[in-house]
C-alpha cells in the first residue's frame, strides 16, 4: 500500500474519532441537564401520526381492568427460566419496598423452568406481602411458546394496574425502587415508558470490565432519550403504560426475534409518543445484577444483544451503532497502520487519544452516579480488549445463533 493510502487512512481514523468525541460531548451534556427531567422536545410535523397526543391513541384492544383492582399503581412482571438460585432473593427485595399509593402486584412467569422455580412462587405467595401470582407458559393457550417475549405478552394480558414494570428473576432491587418510578409519573403525567439504570457487580477484572461496558451503554442510553433520539434501554429496569404497549400492538412484527423485547418496543412507542420517554436517573432505582462469570458465558450473552442490532427499523440507533463500531477500530487499525511505514504516524496515538477522552468524558459522570467512579482507571484496559471484541461479536450476531439458559437459538 502507498504511503499516501497508508496516510488517507490515518486521516481517517482521527476524523471518526473526532465525530466520535462530539457526539459523545453531545450525549455527555444530555446526561448532566436532561436525561431525568425530559424525554426531549416535541417533534413538530404534520401529517403524522408521531405528535398525536396518548389520549388519542386508539387502544380498543387493550384488556380493562377490573373495577376493583383499578386502585393498582403497577404490576411488576418477572420473566424467570430457572432461577431458583436468584428469584427469593428478588422477592425479598420486593418485599422491602417503600410504600406508594395504591400498591403493586408482582407476577411470575415461568418460562419451561425445569427447576424449582414454580415451587419457590407458589410458597411464597403464602408469606410475601403483596399480591403476588405465577403464570406458567406451559400452561398457556399456545404453550409452545418460549422465550421473554411470550412470558411478558402473558403477564401484561392479566395485569391488573395501568402500568407495567419490569426487571428480571436474577436481579436485585432497592428499597426505593418503586417509589421512585412512581414519583417520575407524579411529575411527568404524560410519560409512556421509562428506562432505568442497571449496574452489574462482581468482583475481579472480568466483572469490572463488563461493569464498565455496561455503564457506557446506560449512559448512552439515557442521553440519548434525553436528545429524543432513543437507541438503547435494559430489559432488567423499565416500565410502560399498558395502553401504550397496546397502542403500537406491542412485540408485532418483531415477535419471531428472540431479544429485544426492550429496545424494540422502545423504539415503537418513541415514533408514537416522542415526548413520552424518560430516563429514570435516580439513584433509588438502580437495579443490579451479577456480571457473567466466565468468558464464555459473556460471549453468549453479548451475542444475543448484537443479534437485533440487524433488525432495528429506527434510524438512530444504526448510526450509533456504525459510529461505536468505527471509533473502537481506531487503535487496532491505527497501530496496524503505523507499524506498515505510514509517513504521519503520530496520527494514530491523535486517533486513539481522541477516542479514549471521549470515552472518560461521558462515563465519569454515569460512574458518579452508580458509585462505581474508580471503574474510570479501567477504561484504557477496556479500550485495548473491545475492539477484537466488538468484531467478533458483531459478526456472532449477525449469524444470529447462541446458547441461552440452556437453549440453543437459531
Amino acid at each position: 500500500m502507498s504511503s499516501w493510502a497508508l496516510n488517507t487512512l490515518l486521516a481517517g481514523q482521527v476524523v471518526v474519532a473526532a465525530v466520535y468525541l462530539s457526539h459523545m460531548l453531545r450525549l455527555r451534556h444530555a446526561w448532566l441537564h436532561s436525561a431525568y427531567v425530559a424525554g426531549g422536545q416535541p417533534t413538530v410535523e404534520t401529517g403524522a401520526n408521531e405528535n398525536q397526543p396518548a389520549t388519542e391513541i386508539p387502544h380498543a384492544a387493550t384488556p380493562s381492568l377490573p373495577k376493583d383492582k383499578q386502585a393498582l399503581a403497577f404490576s411488576i412482571l418477572v420473566a424467570a427460566r430457572n432461577e431458583a438460585a436468584t428469584l427469593p432473593q428478588l422477592l425479598h427485595d420486593i418485599g422491602q419496598q417503600q410504600a406508594i399509593a395504591g400498591g403493586f402486584e408482582v407476577i411470575v412467569v415461568d418460562d419451561h423452568s425445569t427447576d424449582a422455580t414454580a415451587a419457590i412462587v407458589r410458597e411464597a405467595t403464602r408469606r410475601v406481602p403483596f399480591p403476588l401470582r405465577l403464570l406458567q407458559l406451559a400452561a398457556e393457550s399456545g404453550g409452545g411458546r418460549t422465550g421473554k417475549k411470550a412470558a411478558v405478552e402473558a403477564a401484561v394480558r392479566v395485569a391488573r394496574a395501568p402500568w407495567v414494570l419490569l426487571t428480571d428473576a436474577d436481579c436485585r432491587v432497592p428499597v426505593g425502587w418503586v417509589r421512585a418510578y412512581a414519583e417520575l409519573l407524579e411529575q411527568h403525567p404524560d410519560t409512556q415508558f421509562i428506562s432505568g439504570p442497571v449496574l452489574l457487580t462482581g468482583s475481579g477484572w472480568l466483572a469490572t470490565l463488563q461493569g464498565l461496558e455496561l455503564a457506557g451503554l446506560v449512559g448512552v442510553g439515557a442521553a440519548s432519550v434525553g436528545v429524543s433520539q432513543p437507541t438503547m434501554c435494559n430489559g432488567a429496569n423499565l416500565a410502560y403504560a399498558r395502553v401504550a404497549f397496546y397502542a403500537v400492538e406491542g412485540f408485532r412484527g418483531n415477535e419471531a426475534i428472540p431479544s429485544g423485547d426492550d429496545e424494540f418496543l422502545l423504539h415503537k412507542l418513541h415514533k408514537v409518543y416522542p415526548t413520552g420517554i424518560r430516563f429514570l436517573r435516580d439513584a433509588r432505582a438502580i437495579v443490579s445484577t451479577a456480571a457473567q462469570p466466565t468468558l464464555r458465558q459473556l460471549l453468549w450473552q453479548r451475542v444475543r444483544w448484537a443479534s437485533k442490532w440487524r433488525h432495528y427499523q429506527a434510524a438512530a440507533p444504526q448510526r450509533l451503532a456504525v459510529l461505536v463500531l468505527l471509533a473502537n477500530l481506531t487503535f487496532p487499525v491505527g497501530a496496524a497502520l503505523w507499524l506498515a511505514g505510514a509517513q504521519y504516524s503520530w496520527l494514530a496515538p491523535l486517533a486513539w487519544a481522541l477516542k479514549l477522552a471521549a470515552d472518560v468524558l461521558l462515563l465519569g459522570p454515569v460512574l458518579r452516579f452508580l458509585g462505581r467512579p474508580g471503574w474510570l482507571a479501567w477504561v484504557p484496559v477496556l479500550q485495548l480488549a473491545y475492539a477484537p471484541y466488538a468484531v467478533a461479536t458483531g459478526l456472532l450476531g449477525l449469524r444470529g445463533g447462541y446458547e441461552w439458559k440452556g437453549r440453543s437459538v437459531k
